[in-house]
């Protein structure tokens, strides 16, 4: 008999449901992409419901269900936390406390209620519920679907219960925590500080602060080092919370930590700045630092030449790459879905492994099948649609698709890429993409401006066949996750002029760098994705035809939505994008769709209201 069992993270931000089958992860779902509210918190019954379509079965299949952490312990940190700051935190215990005496301190009493009501059973019918501490979470998400028999975890994020970052050795089926760094003393708490301050939205702006950074210069290196964290040479850290409020206020930073950098934050959707620039190169140069030296910490601690990867900060994938390339593993694996979201794999993974005692058997290149792990259209469900809307469009088998789509991007245009199992996790892959000419000089402004409608600033990333990375890029080996970046090689690059070395800020953008100037950031470097035929061999066919036609294994792979707007998952959802901006094709599987023949698009208002500003 079958085990299955469901892991889930809820109620904080990023909520998703996993499917486990004896230790097989079969399925998961972030609950934003049914309800189409970014980073949605909700308890997850879209992403439950479709776990259970996925793998063919109902409730009464299901061993265990799992929660991603325990809130009785967050509930002592919060406790805790404001007696300790008392009375400076009273506002902030107002705001908090209602939200937790509702729904949060009794989380299982809320959960029986919410999973009755999915599987239309009494509470009493719910299968065996159990609570994961937040961190195990992470750590279990990381190691077991990893390709490593044995491997140091090393989790870093904002908080869970009380740990911000913390260090486990995984081995067979046994994860064995060796020590954290607890709140307030937070890493990624200081890295979403800064994400405040230069005015963008914390828990969904921070890869934005990362992608400004190479326009900066690191000026404010020493201030932070001085002021804000005190950094040890193993990598352990302190923050001065004299500068932060996010302990007992309603905001990150405070009028302190505004005087230290000599301006109140900046407005949200204000000007940007070189000044930004700067501090966003500087935190980052911190953050990197901070991550090399507890890498180096704990490959010393162990002796274990594998790293496994998670939580929050595990997103930053400038550190990853230059903990890949200048640290001491041999080899680095990072959860896909490294943030909240992938906690309800690992509570799944931790539940069937640890608390049942479960065997694990390594899968290559791992256990996360690429991770398309969501729902996938057949073309006849994909046309049903479409004939119910009156579209255009034709049917084309791939040995005629994949040229021709070639073909339309050789000319510069933008194709929409909508095909198998949806990517869990905050990365498009190759099932939910817009893909364009890496080569191409205006492509990174045609798709920021008139496509995803967000900052001009911000790079897009390359998908390279894998075994072409090591001709374009200063990398070997695989990267299918997009989490590792690396600088493009130097017989690819463009010399830059004496003027163009000059140049400051913003003014870098427009200067191609390279032969594939569309996904070569302003300091070389580029978020690699690498193609593997295992496990999308339509995408590798795609990349395959079009450098059969123009000599170059590149394309540029952003997510399939526009800014604000989790991304699409059904064939409705890929249309609307589609019509609502200036993509120029649409291909769903073999379904091919022609902007220029389609019926106007009609909707009232204006749809950009619809969502709100990530």
């Amino acid at each position: 008999m079958k085990t299955y069992i469901l892991g889930l993270s809820a109620y904080y931000h990023d909520s998703a449901a996993a499917l486990v089958c004896d230790g097989e992860v079969v399925a998961a779902a972030q609950e934003e992409r049914f309800t189409r509210k970014k980073h949605d918190p909700a308890f997850p019954a879209h992403a439950i419901k479709y776990c259970l379509k996925e793998a063919g079965i109902n409730h009464n299949d299901i061993s265990s269900v799992v929660f991603y952490d325990k809130p009785l312990l967050k509930f002592e940190r919060l406790l805790e936390t404001y007696l300790s700051y008392a009375p400076s935190g009273f506002r902030s215990f107002l705001t908090a406390m209602p939200i937790w005496l509702k729904d949060k301190l009794f989380l299982k009493k809320t959960l029986k209620r919410e999973l009755s009501s999915v599987f239309s059973i009494g509470e009493n019918e719910i299968p065996e519920l159990l609570f994961n501490e937040h961190h195990q979470s992470h750590a279990a998400s990381a190691f077991f679907p990893s390709p490593y028999e044995k491997a140091a975890v090393l989790c870093l994020d904002g908080v869970g219960e009380w740990a911000t970052t913390s260090m486990w050795i995984g081995d067979g089926n046994e994860l064995t925590p060796q020590w954290e760094i607890d709140f307030p003393h937070s890493l990624g708490l200081l890295y979403s500080a800064f994400t405040y301050y230069t005015g963008f939205r914390v828990n969904s702006g921070e890869y934005k602060l990362m992608g400004l950074a190479p326009y900066g210069e690191p000026k404010y290196v020493d201030l932070i080092l001085d002021n804000l964290i005190d950094l040890k040479e193993d990598g352990t850290f302190k923050l001065n919370m004299k500068y932060f409020n996010y302990a007992t206020g309603l905001t990150m930073t405070n009028k302190k930590f505004a005087d230290l950098f000599g301006a109140p934050a900046r407005e949200p959707e204000g000007e940007l700045t070189q000044k930004e620039m700067d501090i966003a190169r500087s935190i980052q140069w911190v953050t990197e630092e901070v991550v090399l030296r507890l890498g180096r910490s704990v490959h010393k601690e162990t002796g274990l030449d594998y790293l496994c990867l998670a939580g929050g900060v595990a997103l930053n994938c400038v550190s990853n790459g230059r903990l890949l390339r200048e640290g001491p593993f041999k080899g680095i694996w990072i959860q896909p879905a490294a943030g909240d979201a992938g906690g309800a794999v690992g509570a799944a993974l931790s539940a069937y492994h640890q608390y049942m005692d479960k065997p694990r058997t390594l899968q290559l290149p791992d256990a996360t099948k690429g991770s398309y792990l969501g729902p996938k259209f057949s073309n006849e469900q994909i046309t049903s649609y479409l004939d119910k809307i009156g579209a255009d469009y034709t049917h084309v088998e791939d040995d005629q698709l994949m040229p021709k789509l070639a073909e339309v991007m050789q000319g510069e245009k933008v194709v929409g890429w909508f095909q198998g199992r949806m990517e869990f996790g905050p990365r498009s892959l190759g099932a939910r993409s817009i893909i364009g000419d890496a080569r191409s000089t205006k492509m990174q402004t045609v798709m920021n401006l008139k496509i995803k409608y967000r900052e001009s600033f911000r790079p897009f990333a390359p998908v390279v066949k894998f075994d072409k990375v090591s001709e374009w890029f200063e990398h070997e080996g695989p990267s299918p996750y997009m989490l590792i970046v690396a600088p493009v090689k130097e017989d690819k690059r463009n010399l830059m002029s004496a003027e163009q070395d000059k140049l400051f800020g913003i003014d870098k953008l427009n200067i191609p760098r390279s032969q594939i100037p569309a996904v070569t950031h302003v300091d070389y470097s580029a978020r690699v994705q690498t193609v593997h035929p295992e496990t999308n061999p339509r995408f590798y066919h795609l990349l395959d035809a079009f450098e059969e036609k123009t000599g170059c294994p590149v394309l540029v792979n952003t997510s399939f939505n526009v800014r604000g707007e989790p991304i699409v998952n059904t064939p409705e959802d890929a249309y609307r994008c589609f019509m609502r901006t200036e993509m120029d094709y649409l291909v769903m599987e073999n379904i091919l769709i022609d902007k220029t023949t389609q019926p106007e698009w009609k909707e009232e208002g204006d749809w950009r209201n619809e969502f709100a500003l990530d």
